[in-house]
């Protein structure tokens, strides 16, 4: 199966690809991921990256979408994989369909922004590496980590500011690739659940499996 995920940043997409990816045995295929891979491999296209990001500028289009042609003709995805994160807008769906890449499904993951706000900037992090939740998952003493005992933070990337300038750009560059596969039929929605579980079977029910 070749699948594209979509959903809003905080919708939980990258939790269900994995699940997906486990259950079909496919690769997930991450825009960042794979241009970093083709960044440490030095390929053609990573190489061409490389030079706009020495430079602190964005990778334009064409480069990313020569970074995701060069991945899914790797053997690993003869047999399926999942886009996470791509395409992003119009002009990049319109470019993986001239790649004659044929697309079995896609998979939007729909929460509504004031729960995806709540989500993301009740989460708190810690340098060791563990993570909590205001509500979901606290610690035994607010604000303070269960395992080393350092102040818990927010991530920059956490603060609803920052959750709603995302949201933002998510709502005006991508949702509209709903209505673009829509239109092929190929369109399927699952309604995020407040239990992963619940989720997950929703998504799988959706995509037969």
């Amino acid at each position: 199966m070749n699948l594209i995920l979509l959903g809003a940043p905080g919708a939980g997409k990258g939790t269900q690809a994995e699940i997906i990816c486990e259950k079909l045995n496919i690769p997930t295929i991450s825009t960042g991921n794979i241009i970093r891979a083709a960044l440490k491999n030095g390929t053609e296209m990573g190489l061409k990256a490389k030079e706009y990001m020495d430079a602190g500028k964005l990778v334009p289009d064409d480069v990313v979408i020569g970074i995701i042609k060069e991945r899914l003709l790797e053997d690993d995805c003869q047999s399926g994989f999942i886009l996470d994160g791509f395409p992003r807008t119009i002009p990049q769906a319109e470019a993986l369909d001239a790649m004659e890449i044929q697309i079995d499904c896609v998979l939007s993951i729909e929460v509504p922004d004031e729960k995806i706000v709540a989500r993301m900037s009740g989460r708190r992090v810690c340098p060791c590496g563990a993570s909590y939740h205001t509500e979901y998952k606290k610690p035994k003493q607010d604000g303070i980590c269960d395992i080393c005992g350092a102040k818990l933070t927010i991530r920059k990337d956490d603060e609803p500011a920052t959750v709603l300038d995302r949201l933002h750009v998510y709502h005006e560059q991508t949702e509209p690739l709903k209505d673009y596969y829509a239109k092929t039929g190929k369109l399927r929605t699952v309604v995020g659940q407040e239990e992963v579980a619940d989720t997950t079977k929703l998504t799988l029910a959706a995509l037969g499996i």
